[in-house]
This record gives structure tokens, sequence and C-alpha cells, in this order.
């Protein structure tokens, strides 16, 4: 099944395969030559009653004929051959490789909860390229080998038909010894390569968090837990390698047994004068013809069971499916046409929400209404639902019950594309990647020109910074921005923001973990970014929110509390009690809306 789904990428370049084959043919069969040439020499020239010098003169013409034959035909032949057998191994690995990050992009945040960051890397990187030996053994080296084998036996029965068959007396027993080795395997196989990418998961967690590590003095403890995931891919590796070695050791003796059948009945025959000495020579040579591609399909076999193994891996993750998916019919949320942004006016109605089939309510009957431009705040203690509440906008989950509007549409009837293009997001720790601050801000409009970045990055307050930076803008900020500090990051995840220019803005928790001086200029760009734009505010600190439109109060995953800061104060209910606990009694210190 594995092979037959893997065919489908190899088709498109099947004329490539096909003349790959056809000029290995004629590489493969020049050296078919020699033993010929051999038999001819001791045959009929060394007895033969011609002058010696006609004799040297006859050897010299041959052995001319032969080099020619290997570098001027076989040696361009082998080169055409060995580069397009890579080319199109390579072009159908970067055709995988492109759909499964397609696939990777669509895979739900459920899976990603579920799944280690090593393990998704082990399943794209390592085992695809494990399925690069399917195409150069398997349908280009496998053939080769095959069509190799049947020209030799096709000189060798010319030759003598006994002695061929004497030679090919073993492939029963090869066939069998094959057949039973190879299916275990393929499952062992697929053992070391899951406990690879386990492995690898385990690595990467441990990478990336080495300065915890190093903050608690860990190193010797971690090093024991590292030396046990190793161990447990030592022991698959090794379980691998055992049959691994007991099927070669099996296999390549019974191939080893041919050759001493072939001396032995050949021997006699020469004894009994019905055999020529250049015969026996030749026949021996072509053996070796025969049984040295037969051996290689032992390794083959190998290979192509690794391939295998890996293309079943491949194939169970590209068959992982997608939760958040468009309906046929979806649609695109109008925009006005001069400032190109949706109105932004959001409702969810009767939502209920859980991660799991199984688990329980996060959200439970949440009903909400934002008008086009408001700014609302969200808060509460910690797991009363703030943050889920927000993920299900964007659809990164979608609603157990209940729907949610944009502007009077069911988000569920809107493309997902469409849908996040309006919806603007900062968190608190937000992802930057290891490449230049330009790059990391056209993120929010791939098609900006320069000018617009600055300009985003003006009004977030980043340009003065990046304009510090060794190379500007084209500085490569390290991998998830380690190069800048925390306000930094910020500044250049809400200029991104700034560049998308969306209608709905969301805000989680984005100043939580700012010195003073940073906030302030966070502050200062935030201000200037919700304007326009209904934005939702996730807050714990209840000060960054009081001049808010309106301030919805979540426990237990649900709205139990609604109204402006002076309003609930009044009510001294529950945002009194967090008030309180706070010790807040001054004004804001962020005006926002």
């Amino acid at each position: 099944m594995s092979i037959r789904r893997y065919l489908a990428y190899v088709l498109p370049y099947w004329k490539q395969i096909l003349g790959t084959i056809l000029i290995g043919i004629i590489k493969f069969a020049i050296p078919l030559a020699l033993p010929l040439l051999i038999k001819y020499v001791i045959d009929d020239l060394l007895p033969s009653p011609l002058p010696q010098e006609e004799k040297l003169k006859q050897l010299f013409w041959l052995m001319l004929g032969a080099i020619l034959l290997f570098t001027v035909v076989r040696a361009p032949v082998e080169y055409i051959r060995q580069y397009y057998a890579q080319w199109v191994s390579s072009r159908i690995l970067f055709d995988i490789r492109n759909q499964l990050f397609s696939h990777l992009q669509r895979l739900s945040m459920r899976y990603y909860n579920n799944t280690k960051t090593g393990e998704v890397i082990s399943r794209v990187i390592n085992d695809v390229e494990s399925t690069k030996s399917f195409v150069e053994t398997g349908l280009m080296n496998l053939w080769l080998d095959l069509i190799t084998i049947t020209l030799t036996m096709g000189i060798m029965l010319y030759m003598d038909v006994e002695l061929t068959i004497v030679a090919i007396i073993v492939f029963p027993l090869y066939s069998i010894s094959v057949k039973f080795f190879y299916k275990r395997l393929r499952q062992l196989t697929k053992d070391r390569s899951a406990a690879l990418a386990h492995l690898q998961g385990y690595l990467y967690e441990r990478v990336n968090g080495m300065s915890l590590i190093r903050s608690f003095a860990l190193e010797k403890q971690e090093s024991k837990e590292f030396a046990k995931e190793n161990n447990q891919f030592l022991d698959k590796a090794l379980a691998h390698t055992r049959w691994n070695a007991r099927t070669f050791a099996v296999v390549n003796t019974v191939t080893d047994i041919a050759p001493l059948l072939v001396i032995a009945y050949a021997g006699y025959q020469v004894i009994g004068g019905s055999m020529s000495v250049g015969t026996l020579v030749a026949f021996y040579a072509y053996l070796e013809r025969l049984y040295t591609p037969l051996r290689r399909l032992v390794n083959s076999s190998t290979v192509l069971t690794q391939a295998i193994a890996s293309m079943d891996r491949m194939f169970e993750f590209i068959d992982e499916s997608y939760d958040i998916v468009d309906k046929p019919n979806a649609g695109e949320l109008p925009v006005d046409p001069a400032t190109k942004r949706i109105r932004g006016e959001i409702r969810f109605e009767n939502v209920s929400f859980r991660y799991r089939e199984e688990g329980p309510l996060v959200l439970n009957n949440v009903n909400l209404s934002i008008s086009s431009g408001e700014t609302v705040a969200i808060v509460g203690m910690s797991g009363g639902g703030k943050s889920s509440l927000i993920s299900l906008l964007p659809r990164f989950w979608d609603v157990t019950e209940g729907k949610i509007t944009i502007d009077g549409i069911d988000i569920r009837d809107v493309k997902q594309q469409n849908l996040r293009h309006h919806i603007g997001m900062v968190q608190q720790d937000n992802i930057l990647f290891s490449e230049s601050a330009k790059v990391n801000i056209l993120m929010g409009n791939p098609d900006a020109d320069d000018n617009a970045v600055q300009e985003a990055a003006k009004a977030a307050n980043a340009h003065d910074f990046i304009s510090e930076l060794p190379n500007g803008y084209h500085t490569e900020l390290g991998e998830r921005g380690v190069k800048l500090s925390g306000g930094q990051k910020q500044r250049i995840a809400i200029a991104r923001v700034f560049l998308r220019d969306p209608g709905i803005l969301i805000l989680d928790e984005a100043t939580s973990a700012l010195d003073l001086e940073s906030e302030h200029m966070i502050q200062e760009s935030l201000s200037r970014l919700t304007k326009g734009r209904t934005t939702l505010i996730v807050a714990h600190r209840l000060s960054t929110v009081t001049h808010a439109d309106k301030i919805i109060v979540m426990k237990e995953g649900q709205i139990v509390e609604e109204g402006t800061h002076e309003q609930l104060l009044e009510r001294k209910g529950v945002y009194y009690g967090l008030w309180s606990v706070q010790d807040l009694g001054g004004t804001s210190d962020l005006q926002l809306g």
C-alpha cells in the first residue's frame, strides 16, 4: 500500500527514470564482454599456430578496443546514469517535503499539543530521506541488476546449459531465505525509526530547555535521563542489527555455495576433455557477474525494507486528519472598500468548548457581544477560560457547541486564511524566527515594500533600535529572537501587526513580562494600534485595562460579570475582589481604545 502511494510522487518523473535505466543497461552490459574476451584469448589466440608477432598484434588491437570501450563509452554513460539517478530522487524528495510542510501548516493545535516537535521533524527529514533509496535502488538499480542477471544467464546458457543449471540450483534457497528474513526486518526497521524519532523529540526539548537545566544544576541528572532514552534507541538498533547480520550471514552463505558447485562440475568436465579451459575461466567470470548483482539484491532488500518502513511512518503522518477544515462553499469576510478592513463586530452565541471529546468543558454556554471598534478586556483567575475563548476566534480550535460570528457571518463559513488575515495577535511570548528583523516584520504582509516595513516599525516604536543593530533591518535575530530583549521582541511583533492592518486585534498578556521602560514604549504603540479596531485584551494586571469600553470577568469557563471598570467596582463582586487582591487604588497607566 505504501509503495503504491509513493509511486504517485514518482510518476511525474517516469521518463527520466526510464532513461536512467536504459543508460544503465549499457553501463552494465559492457563488462559482460570481458569473459568472452578472456575465453577467446585462452582458447583461440594463445593455442593458435599464428606467429608470435601476429598474436601480439591481435592482442594489442583487442586491448585497445577494450580500453576505448571502457573509457570513451562507459565513463560518460556512468556519469549520466549517476547524475540523473540522483537528480530524480532529489526532485521526488523535494516534492514530498513541500507537501509535508503544507500538511504541517494545516494540522490542528491538538496534534501539536500531543506530539513532540522533534518527532515531527524526524518524519519530515529522516523518514523522507530514507525513502530516497527506494527510488535509487528499487526503481533503478534493482531493475538493472535483474537485467544484468538475465543477460548473464542468457550468455551462460548459450555457452553450457548443464553448467548453467548447476550455477542457479541454489536460487530457490536464496528466495526462501529472503522471504523469511525480510518480513521481520521490516518491522524491526520501523521500530528503530520510531525509537530514533522519540530520541530526537527528547533531545529537542532538552536543547530548548538548556537554561532551565543549568539554572537548577541538573546536568548530571539530565545526563542519566538522556542515557536511559538513548539506551532505549540502542536496544531497538541492536535488535535490528542482529537480525540484519543474521540475514546477511544466511543469504551470503547460500550464494557462496554456487561457485563451489560450478568449479567442481566444470573442473570434472575439463579433466574429462568435454570442456575447454577458456570456457571454464569465462564461465567462472560470468558466475561472478551473476552473483555480484544477486548479492546487491540482498543489500537492496535491506535498503528497501528500511525505505518501506520509513514510507509507512511518512504516510502515517500524512494521514493525520485535519480538525479544522474549510467548508466546500466557504467564503470571505466582507471589507470596507475604503479601509480594506472588516467592521469587526463579534458575537459569541451559546458557545461551549472542550479540548478533547471525553474531556471537561472549559467554556460553558458563553454569550458575548462586541461592537465594531470596541475594546473589550477579558480578565479572571488562571484557568477561567480566557485564553481558550480568544483561541476560538481565529479557529485554532472549533467550538463544541454554539457559534461565533464576525459581522454576522459564522466563522466556520469563512476560509481560514481569510479569517486569520483579518485578525492580528500580540502575545506574551511572541514567536520570532532566526531570520532578519525585516523578514519577521514582513510576516504581517509578505508583499509590503521597505517603506511600509519601516513605517510599521516606527508605529511600533521599533525603528530606532532596529536601525542600531549591526546590519539594521537585515540583522539576523537568532533562534526565537534570542539576540533581542523581551521588549524589543514585543515591538517587532507589534510592527508586523501594524503591517497586517487587521480589523480585529487580540492582545494576550502583551505587556505582562516586561520592565517598566519597555512596557511604557509598548503601551504607546499599542494605544496607536488599537485605534479604530475591535480589540480583545486578555490581562492579569487589571491596571492595564481600566479604560476598556467593557470588561468581561470569567470564572470556571463562564462569564460571571460584565461592565466598565467603575461599574464592576461598584458591584463589589468577583472583579472587585481581584482588584482588591492586586491592591490597585490609582488610575490606569494605559489608555486603550
